[in-house]
């Protein structure tokens, strides 16, 4: 049984259609990838599955057997959903510790306080942040550092599914390789991943299944190297047949 489905899901704002009857489903244990040109409504499909910060108009989205269009953000992460965002977000006058004992309460509400820091100290160990930081601020942390960070914060919630949105945004290339290594260490863990990102090697190394969307609808969805190849995808995302390569 897949872990989610998206049975044709809409949003609109105002006149615009963010997305417009998007279906595709995610088996449990594999990593999706999402593409599509900006404004092509990736970021808003993220919003409307995890309700931060709106659900959608229409349509059925089921989280391992739960409908959740209707329910509130917080009730969908206690079921285990996770995101991160485009922006690297966090309490920056907290510590990288306690920004992440933060995200843990949230996602995983009644644990004592001792399950809590050892889900904590877990978690910044799984993204690889030293314990030499973690008693520093957050607004102190390098862009890549803070990246770890917000991923931290996510796996802290001990998540069946997370969703990333371009995590390789404003990396260098060797951080690039080092976020591969990283989200393919949380996917070992049993974690089902979808991933929205801009950088086609990222996804073409990490993603089983890649979804392409195109003003707000599916374009197409199947094997990275074939939906690459698509020539609808070349004149959508890439523009020209020498970016696919």
């Amino acid at each position: 049984m897949p872990l989610l489905e998206v049975e044709s899901v809409s949003k609109a704002f105002g006149s615009l259609k963010a997305l417009d009857k998007v279906s595709f489903k995610v088996e449990p244990g594999e990593i999706f990838g999402i593409a599509g040109p900006n404004g092509s409504g990736k970021s808003t499909l993220f919003n409307v599955i995890t309700g931060i910060p709106f659900g959608p108009d229409s349509g059925r989205i089921v989280f391992d057997g739960v409908e959740i269009q209707r329910k509130a953000g917080h009730k969908i992460a206690w079921l285990g959903l996770a995101r991160t965002f485009q922006r690297e977000t966090s309490f920056d006058k907290l510590t990288v510790f306690e920004n992440v004992l933060v995200s843990g309460a949230y996602g995983k509400p009644n644990r004592s306080p001792e399950e809590e820091r050892a889900g904590a100290l877990e978690a910044l160990d799984i993204v690889g942040l030293p314990r030499s930081r973690h008693g520093r601020l957050a607004e102190e942390l390098s862009v890549f550092d803070r990246k770890c960070l917000m991923l931290a914060t996510a796996v802290a919630m001990q998540p069946k599914m997370l969703l990333l949105d371009e995590p390789a945004s404003g990396l260098t290339r060797p951080e690039i390789e080092t976020s591969i290594g990283l989200i393919r260490r949380i996917a070992d863990l049993g974690v089902t991943i979808v991933l929205i990102e801009h950088v086609l090697t990222f996804l073409m190394s990490l993603s089983q299944h890649l979804l392409v969307l195109n003003q707000g609808e599916v374009l197409t969805i199947g094997n990275p190297k074939d939906v690459i190849a698509d020539a609808r995808v070349i004149e959508a995302y890439l523009g020209t047949r020498k970016a696919a390569v």
